[in-house]
């Protein structure tokens, strides 16, 4: 984690991260003001507020309530040596509890991660650079010797050779990465968490059976995505990059609209065409960019290679944006390794749909064949250990798909989770299934997984697959459990690894799975991305590799946003006549009032601001109350009050608010007699804030004032910056082309 210092007044400073800025002084007998606790107590601090989480952990997991567990540290400190202290963490239980929940609350305070990381020795590495922000080597704590040369079947290059690489690429483009954490609770099977230490909404996380393998599948995931512009889907890319020579690639084409709003010609071709504006309800606004949100420039469109005969069709970005998410997209040590990668992931999350969705019932793979496998036999007789039943499944509906499926059951909580993998090689795609499945959990959080079903409507439902698709959370049916299959099992091999005579290469696997599609009577196309030095590619596959349903880019596209981005971001500039136009075209919307303006409009807010809560019902509220329509505004303020979550200052400046205007409504009252007791209820600074929502002396409250320059949404700058980076690489390689 990158924590940036900044020096204030006296012996203040201040340390940013993340979303969260902490104030640090100094006791006054050190000559501080002592208006905030000192570096060194933060420090004692963490380690207790640790120590509390992995209770509260603990208890929550068995629903054991916290309510009168105390928990407190002292550190006893060495008279000959004052870094030389005794942390001691004393927690007081309730008598009811447990013998064996004792042992487990106390064991669970041993796992805390400060104390393990104080244990273990950090070691500090001093250094002088000429700039922060320049300073862009890679942060991994995983140096692969250089020297060695580990394969792995789908790797081009050795894993040292790959992480060595793309470690090189981010870093020449000026990100840092840093590993977030890592997991290994099964043997041969290892995850972790990276993320851009500039901006951490930037993150992937990658998988494998190794250590290495694992890191450059994080790796591989993270220049897939900035090479595709994903981290950045949906989001406003601010003014510059708007009216800039180019925005997403140098090599977009920008359509007008047509006349009376028609689909431009050049954009799509006639199979697509048949496939997205089936009913001729598509028009050329629902297709126009929400990243740049220049609506005057028009429909922004890529170009990405039909496979069929190497023509060359422009995809809208939007359409992209809205339908695909990351499916389909992948890097790689060369072009035919990323293509193995997409189709694989293609094959993979369509036929896990037909088959939730089917309700299919698949059959097991026979134990002879398993045993090939002992390194991924070990991590399920590990996890039977632990106490959950392992499922290993043929997902390749009678050797059709290079699929498998490893499903988990969970005998406390009643949950299972359905892992799929694919890969023209049985054993990758068997080690994708269970390294998928593990991905980043811990033991404890295989008890939130979802209990299946009967209910096929529950099951069908189009986004039950998208929550399959985000975190494999979706709801699956006891159907799928049967033990009557409805396909025999294949013992399939797509690589030509199976005979032993021949192994094929990257370009080979790629071209059978090509050949699959081709056989379906399916269009490919493809687009290449190596402007930033290292390759990667998307494949769309319309028609079947969508992850939401093509009625979205009608009912519920992402570019909604170009209606209301401006006029919420200038909020507090807006007249009555505005503010009564924006609050209109707000209702006519039929939006749900629970969607959170982030989303709406694409803007990343801080989450800790009133801004990074509002909804859309909110905002309605206080443009209400600007307004001056009390009897609307309260209806909301109750729904507010009754449905919303959110901070409890907010709850309390929202009841304080409604019996303001509980009085302002009834002709019998008056506030004057009623004030002194709310103010004694609420307090002064949050009745001079209701009081003055409703006279009109506070507009918005809680809103801080911004515009579409973004000023003061630090979080969204860094998302920005992070973009720029890759927009200035493009460009450069643009011109250097040229």
């Amino acid at each position: 984690m990158e924590i940036k210092v900044n020096f204030l007044d006296k012996l203040r400073l201040e340390a940013k991260f993340d979303d969260f800025t902490v104030i640090a002084d100094q006791p006054i007998r050190y000559k501080g003001d002592g208006s905030a606790p000192g570096p060194f107590d933060y420090f004692l601090a963490s380690s207790a507020l640790c120590a509390a989480y992995f209770v509260k952990l603990y208890c929550d997991t068995r629903k054991i309530t916290t309510e009168n567990i105390r928990l407190s540290q002292n550190n006893i400190v060495d008279p000959e040596n004052r870094y030389k202290q005794i942390f001691k963490i004393q927690v007081e239980l309730p008598a009811d509890i447990s013998d064996k929940d004792r042992l487990g609350i106390l064991r669970s305070i041993d796992r805390c991660t400060v104390k393990k990381a104080v244990q273990t020795g950090p070691e500090f590495v001093i250094e002088e650079v000429e700039n922060l922000d320049a300073d862009a080597q890679a942060l991994l704590t995983l140096k692969p010797d250089s020297r060695s040369s580990t394969y792995i079947a789908g790797k081009d290059l050795p894993l040292e050779q790959t992480i060595a690489n793309m470690s090189g690429v981010l870093a020449d483009l000026g990100i840092k990465i840093e590993i977030a954490s890592w997991r290994n609770i099964v043997p041969n099977v290892w995850s972790l968490h990276i993320r851009d230490a500039h901006s951490p909404m930037c993150f992937t996380n990658g998988k494998g059976a190794t250590k290495e393998s694992a890191l450059a599948s994080a790796l591989g995931e993270f220049i897939e995505r900035t090479s595709c512009n994903h981290f950045y889907n949906d989001q406003f890319w601010g003014e510059d990059i708007a009216n800039a020579a180019f925005v997403h690639y140098p090599n977009e084409r920008w359509f007008k609209l047509g006349r009376k709003d028609a689909l431009p010609a050049g954009i799509l071709d006639d199979y697509c065409l048949a496939i997205y504006n089936v009913d001729g309800e598509l028009r050329g606004s629902h297709l126009l960019d929400t990243n740049s949100g220049n609506v005057q420039r028009g429909i922004c469109a890529l170009p990405y290679v039909r496979q069929s005969d190497g023509e060359v069709v422009y995809f809208p970005t939007n359409l992209i944006d809205n339908l695909f998410l990351s499916n389909g997209m992948s890097a790689g040590n060369t072009l035919a390794e990323a293509q193995v990668q997409c189709l694989s992931e293609i094959f993979e999350r369509a036929v896990k749909r037909e088959i939730i969705e089917g309700e299919i019932a698949l059959p097991d793979v026979p134990p002879d064949v398993l045993a090939r496998f002992p390194g991924i036999l070990a991590g399920i007789e590990e996890l039977e250990k632990q106490g959950f039943p392992v499922l290993v499944k043929d997902a390749s509906l009678g050797g059709e798909f290079p699929v498998m499926c490893v499903t988990l059951m969970n005998p406390r909580t009643g949950g299972v989770f359905a892992s799929f993998g694919a890969h023209p090689s049985m054993e990758v795609a068997l080690e994708r299934s269970l390294t998928e499945l593990l991905q980043g959990r811990s033991f404890e959080g295989l008890n939130d997984l979802p209990q299946p079903t009967f209910v096929s409507n529950a099951v069908t439902e189009p986004n039950n697959f998208v929550e399959h698709f985000i975190d494999s959370s979706g709801v699956v049916s006891w159907r799928f459990f049967s033990a009557k299959a409805d396909y025999d099992f294949v013992d399939w091999d797509f690589s030509g690894h199976g005979d032993n005579t021949k192994m094929s290469s990257n370009a080979e696997e790629a071209a059978t799975l090509f050949g699959i599609l081709e056989d379906m009577g399916k269009e490919v196309y493809v687009a290449v991305y190596d402007q930033l030095g290292a390759t990667a590619c998307r494949i769309l596959v319309p028609g079947y590799s969508e992850i939401y349903p093509v009625e979205d880019l009608i009912w519920d596209n992402t570019n909604k946003a170009l209606a209301f981005r401006a006029d919420i971001l200038n909020l507090h500039r807006l007249d009555d006549a505005a503010l009564a136009a924006l609050l209109k075209r707000l209702e006519d919307s039929e939006l749900d009032d629970y969607t959170d303006i982030i989303t709406l409009i694409g803007v990343e807010f801080d989450e800790n601001t009133v801004w990074g809560q509002l909804t859309i019902l909110e905002l309605k509220l206080l443009i209400h109350l600007a307004l001056k329509q009390f009897e609307a505004a309260q209806e909301l303020v109750q729904a507010f009050l009754q449905y919303n979550e959110n901070t409890v200052e907010r709850g309390l400046f929202y009841q304080a608010l409604n019996v303001v205007l509980g009085v302002l409504l009834d002709d019998d009252l008056e506030l004057d007699d009623y004030e002194l007791n709310f103010r004694r209820m609420f307090g002064n600074e949050r009745m001079d804030a209701a009081i003055g929502s409703v006279d009109g002396s506070v507009r918005f409250f809680g809103l801080t004032p911004t515009s579409m320059k973004l000023e003061g949404l630090d979080r969204h700058q860094r998302l920005i910056d992070s973009y720029k980076k890759l927009h200035r690489a493009r460009a450069k390689m643009a011109v250097t082309s040229s």
